[in-house]
C-alpha cells in the first residue's frame, strides 16, 4: 500500500488524532471515503467513454477510399487495385488548400 508499512500507518493514525480529535476523526474518515468513492466513479464513467468512443470510431479508410479489409477481398478477387490518391486530389482540390483546411 504505498510503500507505508503496518507501523507508519499507526503513527500516521495516531498523530491524526491527536491533531484532529476524537470527536473530528470519524467525520473526517466519512468525508474521505465519499471523496475516494466519488473518484473512482468519475475514472470509471471516463474509462467507459473512452472505451465507448473507441468503439464507434469507423474503420480506417486505406487511399481510394476503401478499407483495408475491402482492399484486400478487391485484390483476392483480381479486381485491379484503385488508384492510389494523394490528400487534396480525392475530393478535386489541390494539395496546398487540403493542407489549409486541416492545419
Amino acid at each position: 500500500m504505498f510503500g507505508i508499512g503496518f507501523p507508519e500507518l499507526l503513527v500516521i493514525l495516531v498523530v491524526a488524532l491527536l491533531v484532529f480529535g476524537p470527536s473530528k476523526l470519524p467525520e473526517l474518515a466519512r468525508s474521505l471515503g465519499r471523496g475516494l468513492a466519488e473518484f473512482r466513479r468519475a475514472s470509471l464513467d471516463l474509462r467507459q467513454s473512452v472505451m465507448e468512443a473507441s468503439e464507434e470510431r469507423p474503420a480506417e479508410t486505406a487511399p481510394g477510399g476503401r478499407t483495408p479489409a475491402e482492399r484486400a477481398k478487391a485484390l483476392a478477387a483480381g479486381a485491379a487495385p484503385a488508384a492510389e490518391a494523394k490528400p487534396g486530389e480525392a475530393s478535386g482540390a489541390p494539395a496546398a488548400d487540403a493542407e489549409k483546411r486541416i492545419g
